[in-house]
């Protein structure tokens, strides 16, 4: 599976933005798609996930009602619109696959088999 994200960029707080993240190669209707974001010093933390199939969805306490996952299964898409940003959802962005357990680890980096190469969101206040 390869994984691009794009969307990132410099906004203001309580802008918002939509990040994308398209799957390419061997994908399975069981994959979990994750959201990460890690910013400078800090360990990458869960943002949000979604069945590749779509339907469940979890979210971090930090972004719950303020982000959307979604998927577009015709194009292999998955997006995370953000709305009501904030200076501390500055970071930078990955999208990520997880092949193996289903959705009992959805919230742990450690478990995604695949990863995008990034994108920087900077929220500046």
């Amino acid at each position: 599976v390869q994984l691009q994200a794009s969307g990132g960029g410099l906004v203001q707080a309580g802008d918002s933005l939509r990040l994308s993240c398209v799957a390419s190669g061997r994908t399975n209707r069981n994959y979990v798609m994750g959201w990460f974001r890690q910013a400078p010093g800090k360990e990458r933390e869960f943002v949000a996930a979604i069945m590749f199939s779509g339907g469940t969805t979890r979210y971090s306490n930090s972004v719950k009602d303020r982000f959307t996952i979604s998927r577009d299964n015709a194009e292999n898409t998955f997006y995370l619109q953000m709305n009501s940003l904030k200076p501390e959802d500055t970071a930078v962005y990955y999208c990520a696959a997880e092949t193996r357990s289903g959705f009992s680890y959805y919230y742990r980096s450690d478990m995604y088999d695949y990863w995008g190469q990034g994108t920087q969101v900077t929220v500046s206040s």
